[in-house]
């Protein structure tokens, strides 16, 4: 077989294949003796009948028709694959006016959508930005002061300390509804109440800020509209509940000291430094875990904003169909609805359309910013390098793996998956990476730009599988938000 492609315009190549005459004769033989075993046709035994008595049988032609169609179906995914062309949609094959002949070569002609090439501003090494691998002093005192909050004590402040927003009492309280009757739930002489909480509503609380220790005051609450948590019982009940509040004491939360004898008794460490080298600890290996994928996700941003062109809508849609596709995947696995989802992450339908679409918009720039950098430095996929990939993707058998994809001709996705992940490789290895705040340093002097819209998680290769089409599902790794 014999591949040659023309380039069109508006990302269309033209795609001339022909098969040689010795193929085209053992294709036509193997039809007529496939079609005599598959019919019967009396006065001959199973697979015996000649050629005249089929084509009186089947028709004048109908066996060449079918080898005709065979041929351009079986061949068109070689032929792609030889060409070294990415399809975006089914290809236009061009009207067959003549179908196969014996002796002669057969060709036929296929206009092909493929990606459009796009190119960066630049492709000089990305500038990024990435915390330190190393657990730092202030990550560590953060990672104790969290586990200080869950010790905490409260001390009485001094007298003239007013209650701010967020701040602790100890209420004397006293309840009744509208009729006056006394609301036993709310009454006390001692409770430590904390503004924000939400037990009371907002209203509640504002009527207790500024007041220091020793005042009283009394208000009502109307309790239509209203959420008083503690008071849930009565609310259907009266229409306003009246409150005499007086503040015995204003409190302070306070945290318990770093010492040796708080780390053993309360947490369970020899000491101090045996607290500090666990959650140093716990750092390293959490920051090994996720500045891969961080400085994955904040190399693509910076292509991204060197991407030059705007892209097609259909293939954002198409990107988009295949988030979406994924992403209910994931929500079958995880045994949940869309619904549940959406509750859980609190946005509406709407919202997750829209967050959808932006996310299908970016991963298409991202992919086609990495189609860029792999033309601008010129790889080229082998087929060792192929044979490899399937080799170490733990396939029982890859080389039958292997050759069902080649046979199948679908070897174009694995190649561009295999580009892409190389391109990505590359601008993560040369990337200059320097300490948070870095590049905001370097740009002070220049207007300040909008904010970037943070990229979501790129999408990994896709490793050789059992799948025809070579594709997986990999979006998102969780459903996304």
């Amino acid at each position: 077989m014999e591949t040659k492609v023309e380039v069109l315009s508006d990302s269309k190549v033209k795609l001339t294949v022909t098969i040689d005459a010795k193929e085209v004769d053992q294709r036509i033989a193997k039809t007529y003796k496939d079609f005599a075993y598959k019919y019967n046709f009396p006065g001959f035994r199973k697979g015996k009948a000649p050629r005249p008595v089929i084509d009186n049988a089947l028709g004048a032609g109908g066996v060449l028709a079918t080898v005709t169609d065979d041929l351009v179906s079986e061949t068109y995914p070689h032929a792609v694959d030889e060409g070294g062309i990415h399809p975006v949609a089914k290809p236009e094959i061009e009207e067959i006016k003549e179908a196969v002949e014996n002796g002669k070569p057969f060709s036929y002609v296929a206009v092909v959508s493929v990606l459009p090439e796009y190119e960066l501003s630049n492709y000089d090494p990305v500038e990024i930005e990435l915390p330190g691998e190393a657990a730092t002093e202030m990550e560590i005192v953060q990672q104790i002061d969290a586990l200080r909050e869950h010790y905490y004590e409260y001390e009485e402040a001094p007298a003239d300390t007013a209650l701010a927003e967020g701040g602790h009492a100890d209420l004397a309280m006293e309840a009744s509804d509208d009729k006056g009757e006394r609301i036993e739930a709310a009454c006390t002489t001692s409770r430590l109440y904390s503004l924000g909480s939400g037990f009371y509503p907002p209203e509640f609380d504002e009527q207790l800020v500024g007041l220091k220790k020793g005042d009283k005051k009394s208000f009502d609450l109307d309790t239509k509209d209203s959420l008083f948590v503690g008071l849930a019982d009565v609310l259907d009940k009266t229409e306003t509940i009246h409150f005499d509040i007086e503040v015995k004491a204003v409190k302070e939360k306070t945290l318990p000291e770093v010492t040796d004898e708080w780390a053993k008794e309360s947490l369970g460490f020899e000491g101090v430094e045996d607290l500090r080298d666990r959650i140093r600890e716990s750092i390293d290996q959490s920051k090994a875990d996720t500045l891969p994928r961080l400085k994955e996700n904040q190399c693509l941003i910076e292509l991204v904003d060197r991407f030059e062109g705007e892209v097609p809508d259909a293939m954002v849609e198409s990107t988009e169909a295949d988030l979406l596709q994924n992403f209910f995947k994931q929500l079958q696995a995880q045994n949940t609805s869309l619904d549940a989802y959406l509750a859980q992450q609190n946005i509406d339908i709407d919202t997750f359309r829209g967050d959808i679409k932006n996310q299908a918009a970016e991963v298409t720039k991202q992919d086609l910013a990495l189609d860029a950098w792999a033309r601008h430095k010129k790889y080229e996929i082998t087929d060792q390098d192929i044979t490899e990939e399937f080799e170490q993707s733990g396939a029982e058998d890859p080389k039958a793996l292997e050759k069902d994809w080649r046979e199948n001709g679908q070897l174009h996705v694995l190649k561009q998956s295999m580009l892409r992940v190389r391109a990505m490789n590359d601008v993560m290895d040369t990337a200059i990476i320097g300490e948070p705040g870095s590049k905001q340093a370097k740009k002070a002097p220049e207007k300040k730009a909008p904010a970037k819209k943070t990229a979501d998680k790129k999408e990994d290769k896709p490793a050789p599988t059992e799948e025809k089409d070579g594709k997986e599902a990999d979006h998102p790794d969780k459903p996304e938000e």
